[in-house]
Formats: structure tokens, sequence, C-alpha cells
């Protein structure tokens, strides 16, 4: 998952070695917090939140198929 995210928001930022991720694992669910760079946020995040949300669906369907519960922040 964590790698599947990295590569998503690369492609879509300016810097991309300023992309990080943290997985934290809490319970039965993975946290995987996405932090980068203060310019590249909004294009990370779209307009009304549609890329954030549109990053998570494919998260979630990837985790759906190994049976697992996973959950996107950007910080």
């Amino acid at each position: 998952m964590k790698e599947l995210v990295l590569d998503i928001a690369k492609a879509l930022v300016d810097n991309p070695d300023e992309v990080k991720i943290e997985e934290s694992i809490k319970e039965d669910e993975i946290i995987l917090k996405l932090s980068v760079s203060q310019d590249d946020m909004g294009k990370v995040i779209g307009k009304q939140g549609r890329i954030a949300k549109a990053i998570r669906t494919v998260i979630r369907s990837a985790a759906n198929r190994e049976n697992k519960k996973v959950s996107l922040e950007i910080v």
C-alpha cells in the first residue's frame, strides 16, 4: 500500500523528492500519513478534495483485495 501511494503522489507533484509516507498500524487498520511540500499540497488534494478522494478510493480497493483496512491522511 505504501508503495502505491508513493507512486501516485510522486506522479502528481512537482517536487517528488519531498514526498514522504509514514505508516502506522492501529488495531486492525493501516494508517498512511502522506506529506508533500507546501507548494504541492493543492495538487494532491485537488479541487474540493477530488484527487484526494480518488487516491483514497484506489487504496481502499487495493486493500480490499488483501482483506485489510487502510486510511490515508494528508498532512
